[in-house]
């Protein structure tokens, strides 16, 4: 009798990886502690379930719970032998992936979880914490707007103030931009008001004082620097127009115009040894009280008066371009021809030139004059009525830029005033500036979250709890790959060494700072094939290449959590007479 052949063929790809780093970071223990189930709960427990669709999403840039189910089922082996659970597909429909959401927008177990995790990663990775960044995202969808509920329509940082949001708050550590604390609030609400909570958190989750907090302008409410000063923490962030009106930062530029203060260079160092002046200015102190829970506090703040060199010559060119606008807009009105506008009083003229002036913001920078002539137009003469002379006013604008007016205005482009509580012998004035110019590090954690391979925009989910879940269930995605990236760079910088191999079309190409998305790139195509006899089952795993181990051995990692996937598997052939 001829024996059956039964051949299952695998995608692998990056998912042992992915979910032995998990592993390290201590996630599914962790989310089965502070997310107890009801005692119906049957199959794999909370934790499991939640990393291995967090692997599903990390692998497939996919967060749709209704795709989780059938890759589950095309890896099932794969997913129990890298877990040694039981896995059934049952375990991943759409209403047990909804119950994961739903435990995971409980906000007083959230935040015990999240705290316990922190502690755990600090711990792990030997992380020492100085310096924390915060900043407020949305994301938006064609949701149904309730009076009490998530989605709500606000400013939109996505350009789409038609469609419901939410806003997410988030305080990552610098420089790796791991995320310590995720908030998430209706969408109509400011971003103002959610940094005290945000730093609140950050202080009782990471059990410490003397951090940084790195801001935007939004962060700069007294309120906000009185607590963050109350609480023994240090801020830096600019003044925005409402603290520091213009005529105050007149007052601070003044010493710099009459040559009584100098400017401290801040350079970027370049490659061969070259550097670049990128900003200068100076720092002058500023005493402070306000009241915090009911007690005064009083303080010595420090302003820094800087100016960016980059951000002073792309003011220069939009301002240069608006007053040429404004030129061309004005000459145009002399023009005279059909469906032309012809002035014939002074002061219909002005209000038409002042309001294109004030439309392109260059106020003080033309002189307006409004000469006036009259011409003589000949008016022939038609059958009983002799030929005359006609008089017309003729009434025109002319624009000229005032030189003084713009030297004045073109030096005080590209300042601004930044204000820390930091002792100057911790944070220097250049130090300052460098620290405030890596906030593209909450930006990169937006990209990744909103983006690939998180893809939190669009949002395929309905209801706001599930919505509150998925967000937190990605914020705990995005620490896997922020630190699977700092893992990989931090032996690189260790042993001096860079990473080859990775950029398809140029295998020669190097780099010491390789992305997460790039490294779990290279993994794919790993298969692992099945043939099941009656007598044995065999395993073939596609060997690894010598990039992939060398990726593996980065974030020490051994390479049996591949290569055990190919062992053998014999079950012993029934004895004579046994069924």
């Amino acid at each position: 009798m001829a024996e059956t052949l039964t051949v299952i063929s695998e995608r692998v790809d990056d998912v042992p990886l992915l979910l032995t780093h998990q592993k390290h970071m201590g996630i599914q223990p962790l989310l089965d502690e502070y997310f107890p189930t009801h005692g119906n709960w049957q199959g794999l427990s909370l934790g499991w379930v939640a990393v291995v669709w967090l692997t599903h999403i990390l692998s497939e840039a996919d967060h749709r719970m209704n795709h989780v189910q059938p890759w589950v089922e095309h890896r099932r082996e794969t997913l129990s032998r890298s877990t040694r659970q039981v896995i059934r597909t049952l375990d991943f429909s759409d209403d047990r992936l909804g119950d994961v959401l739903g435990a995971l927008s409980d906000d007083e177990r959230w935040q015990a979880f999240e705290g316990a995790l922190n502690q755990g990663l600090l711990r792990v990775y030997d992380l020492n914490p100085e310096r924390v960044r915060h900043d407020g995202t949305t994301t938006s969808g064609y949701w149904t707007i309730t009076p009490e509920g998530l989605f709500q329509l606000g400013h939109s940082k996505a350009h789409r103030p038609d469609l419901p949001q939410l806003k997410i708050m988030l305080s990552v550590l610098d420089p790796l931009g791991l995320p310590v604390v995720t908030q998430i609030v209706s969408g109509e609400r400011a971003d103002d008001p959610l940094y005290l909570p945000a730093m609140a958190e950050v202080q009782r989750t990471l059990g410490r004082h003397g951090l940084l907090h790195v801001g935007d302008c939004k962060m700069a409410a007294l309120a906000t620097r009185a607590f963050v000063q109350a609480t023994q923490d240090f801020y830096l962030c600019p003044l925005a127009e409402t603290q520091l009106p213009p005529a105050e930062l007149e007052t601070d530029l003044a010493p710099i115009w009459t040559g009584a203060q100098g400017l401290t260079s801040v350079y970027r160092e370049k490659a061969q040894g070259e550097r670049e002046l990128v900003a200068e200015g100076y720092e002058r102190t500023e005493p402070l009280t306000a009241e915090v829970k009911g007690e005064t506090v009083t303080w010595s703040e420090r302003r820094l008066v800087i100016r960016s060199l980059k951000h002073a010559r792309a003011a220069e060119k939009a301002l240069q371009a608006r007053l040429a606008k404004a030129q061309a807009d004005l000459a145009a009105l002399n023009e005279r021809g059909r469906g032309k506008k012809h002035f014939t009083e002074v002061e219909s003229l002005r209000q038409a030139a002042e309001a294109i002036v004030e439309r392109y913001r260059v106020q003080g920078l033309l002189r307006l004059t409004y000469p006036e002539t009259v011409q003589e137009h000949p008016v022939r003469r038609y059958r009983d009525r002799p030929a005359t002379v006609r008089l017309e006013r003729d009434i025109q604008v002319m624009a000229a830029v005032d030189e003084r007016v713009w030297q004045e205005r073109v030096r005080a482009l590209g300042w601004r005033v930044y204000v820390t509580n930091q002792p100057a012998e911790q944070l220097p004035l250049t130090q300052a500036v460098w620290a405030y110019r890596s906030e593209y590090l909450v930006e990169q954690d937006f990209g990744r979250l909103k983006g690939r391979p998180l893809s939190l925009t669009p949002m395929y989910v309905q209801r706001d709890d599930h919505a509150t879940g998925l967000t937190r269930l990605l914020s705990i995605g995005l620490r896997v790959l922020t630190l699977l990236e700092f893992q990989v760079r931090r032996h690189l910088e260790s042993d001096k060494a860079q990473l080859a191999g990775l950029y398809a079309g140029n295998p020669k190409r190097t780099t010491a700072r390789p992305t997460a998305e790039r490294l779990l790139e290279n993994f794919q195509g790993i298969t692992l094939t099945i043939i099941k006899e009656p007598d044995q089952t065999r395993y073939h795993l596609t060997p690894l290449s010598t990039l992939q181990q060398r990726i593996l051995s980065l974030l020490d990692l051994p390479v049996n959590i591949y290569t055990d996937l190919g062992i053998v598997s014999r079950k012993p052939r029934p004895q004579m007479g046994e069924p």
